[in-house]
């Protein structure tokens, strides 16, 4: 149809016209707010999903493919496999590390050392493929796995850690990286709150066999939901796309070695392994392609405020702990976690509501400690120590937004209120 392109611009213009009258996520002076987040896309994505919707062709196919090729290439991976959720994406990282078809893959029963404060589908995977979580405490200023914690809690059933960059700050992978060495074990780097991150030069989820992404709606970049995992073993890759759909061949990249070994079975559904379907869709790929190349921008503004925020709010170091970037690491500073200390006067519930009857949003930090869920009752698992840092930081952990849209304006503003209730105690 000859009209289609003219067609197509009126429809770029009138996004573009709707996003410029409607989406204005910058603080107002006059209308103050500061959110957990702000969206990071606009007209560019909207229309780019759009030209995939009037495609036609909207379950995984070139536009998911692209965007893995684009995201490995950018932090020098070597694989990428792109499913429709940070949370799937952990799942399918430690599917396959359990699976038959791995080399030295992880067995009924063993164990995996995680951190006690972690997410929910940083453990779930681990027990719905019957290895058992083994939960260390935290370095209470990086807020990650204490590496002294790890080596502690290695057993003789322990095959695997799976670390996780909490809000964004790198792991001691030096440390954790020398005990995976010397004791043979296994790593899945859990980097769901790290997209951008580096420890020693190197991006985050390098380090391990497999490391995991996620691309919430709120997290540095989104495809609105979205993950992805990264390894630079392809035997590991092929595995993972059988995995991500129905345990068939379609998405493999040596697919002919299946075909020529099953000739007598149809092509189109030759089945080679288990699976689930935890495919991407063309949609999540063509918004991926456009925010990739915004993303240093974003990581650059979070890492400011960060730096603004430490220097500012230094002065009550007297009642609060705050996350300290790991040596050699660059943390992509997911949100601005601070922990209430046990001996301040006052609770985090006030603080927290404080902060919210001003209209800047807060949450917990991540879901503290994991192991006092009610959930892990119901499944085996193994506590290492007293996790009192952990418990520290459920107790008394607060965090607000942190992102592209908090400006210099949205920072005073922030530290401003943090002084009010200061006042408010006495303490100024």
């Amino acid at each position: 149809m000859p009209n289609n392109d003219r067609l197509l611009a009126a429809v770029h213009d009138s996004i573009r016209a709707y996003c410029e009258a409607n989406h204005d996520f910058g603080f107002k002076a006059n209308d103050p707010v500061v959110r957990l987040h702000e969206p990071t896309f606009s007209a560019d994505e909207i229309a780019a999903a759009v030209d995939v919707l009037l495609s036609t062709r909207v379950t995984m196919g070139p536009k998911v493919k692209g965007f893995e090729r684009e995201y490995a290439d950018k932090f020098g991976f070597t694989h990428a496999v792109m499913n429709n959720s940070g949370s799937s994406a952990n799942l399918l990282a430690v599917a396959a590390l359990v699976n038959p078809a791995t080399k030295d893959h992880l067995k009924s029963g063993d164990e995996v050392i995680v951190p006690a404060l972690s997410w929910s589908t940083t453990v779930w995977p681990l027990v719905q493929h019957n290895l058992v979580p083994v939960i260390v405490d935290i370095d209470p200023l990086t807020l990650n796995a204490d590496p002294s914690e790890i080596e502690r809690a290695i057993g003789p059933k322990t095959r695997g850690i799976m670390p996780v960059h909490v809000y964004g700050n790198p792991c001691d992978m030096g440390a954790i990286m020398d005990i995976c060495k010397r004791r043979n074990l296994a790593l899945v780097e859990d980097c769901c709150e790290a997209l951008g991150a580096f420890y020693d030069g190197k991006p985050v989820g390098k380090f391990g066999r497999v490391g995991t992404f996620s691309f919430y709606f709120s997290h540095h970049m989104t495809t609105l939901e979205g993950g992805i995992c990264v390894t630079d073993d392809f035997e590991f890759a092929e595995v993972m796309r059988m995995l991500r759909a129905h345990g068939w061949t379609r998405e493999l990249e040596d697919r002919e070695r299946y075909l020529k070994a099953y000739p007598h079975i149809d092509p189109k559904f030759l089945f080679v392994n288990v699976g689930y379907n935890l495919r991407a869709t063309e949609l999540q790929g063509a918004f991926g392609s456009v925010q990739l190349p915004k993303l240093d921008g974003f990581v650059e503004r979070r890492r400011e405020n960060t730096a603004v925020w430490r220097r500012d709010l230094d002065r009550w170091g007297k009642f609060f702990m705050f996350q300290t970037e790991t040596p050699r690491g660059k943390s992509s500073c997911f949100g601005f976690p601070m922990t209430l200390k046990a001996d301040a006067p006052f609770k985090v519930g006030e603080f927290m509501a404080f902060l919210n009857a001003a209209r800047i949003e807060t949450r917990p930090i991540i879901a503290g400690n994991i192991a006092v869920q009610p959930a892990m009752k119901l499944f085996q698992h193994r506590v290492v120590g007293d996790l009192r840092h952990s418990n520290r930081v459920m107790e008394g952990g607060v965090s607000f937004g942190n992102h592209q849209a908090v400006d210099e304006a949205a920072r005073d503003y922030v530290t401003g209120n943090v002084g009010d209730f200061m006042r408010t105690k006495g303490l100024a």
